[in-house]
């Protein structure tokens, strides 16, 4: 599929069959989310792969909203929970050819744990789509969030960013919604050419 296609069908997916992914497609789908930029190549983060029944059957409870919405999420053969490393960041960053010992983390514009694990995120989603399927990102409420780690076994170093189900769309998955397209902004709405006040 062409780059510009998966950019263009890319949406989020919350209605699935139950047809299992072949192997292989699951580890291309991982894979790619390593192939995401980061800072310093810090690589900062690490994935939780659910592909057995039992193990996904083990982590919805921990989304009850998004379940009550919309059950058949459940039918996902996939589930991928991407989670940040900060400290990889601040070690790499406290190396010689950064120079920041005192791994302070005001040093830091914003959090590239969380952009960067987020682009891989994204490059999970836009794999999915080029394999022919759909897929669907998703908080984890904070109230979730330790229990989820303790039925799951995550460091307290890492932090779940959410969750992302993959799988074949449902056949009786509705569409789009209208006001989607009605709601989405254009270019002369977020784009700012040299100033903030020019647009064109």
């Amino acid at each position: 599929m062409e780059f510009s296609e998966v950019v263009r069908r890319r949406r989020m997916i919350r209605h699935y069959s139950d047809q299992p992914l072949a192997p292989e497609v699951v580890e291309r789908i991982l894979a790619s989310a390593l192939r995401a930029p980061s800072a310093g190549f810090s690589q900062g983060w690490a994935f939780l792969a659910l592909t057995d029944p039992a193990d996904r059957a083990r982590f919805w409870p921990f989304v009850p909203t998004r379940v009550e919405q919309t059950p058949t999420m459940q039918d996902a053969p996939l589930v991928v929970v991407p989670l940040a490393h900060k400290t990889a960041y601040l070690e790499r960053y406290a190396e010689p050819d950064k120079g920041w010992e005192d791994r302070a983390e005001a040093r830091w514009p914003a959090p590239y744990w969380y952009i960067d694990t987020g682009m891989a995120a994204l490059l999970m989603l836009m794999t999915a789509v080029d394999e022919g399927l759909g897929a669907c990102f998703f908080g984890i409420m904070p109230e979730h969030l330790q229990p989820f780690r303790a039925e799951f076994g995550i460091p307290d170093a890492y932090d779940p960013i959410g969750g992302i189900a993959v799988g074949y769309r449902a056949a009786d998955t509705p569409p789009q919604s209208p006001r989607i397209q009605e709601r989405r902004r254009g270019a002369d709405d977020v784009i700012h050419r040299g100033h903030w006040d020019r647009h064109t």
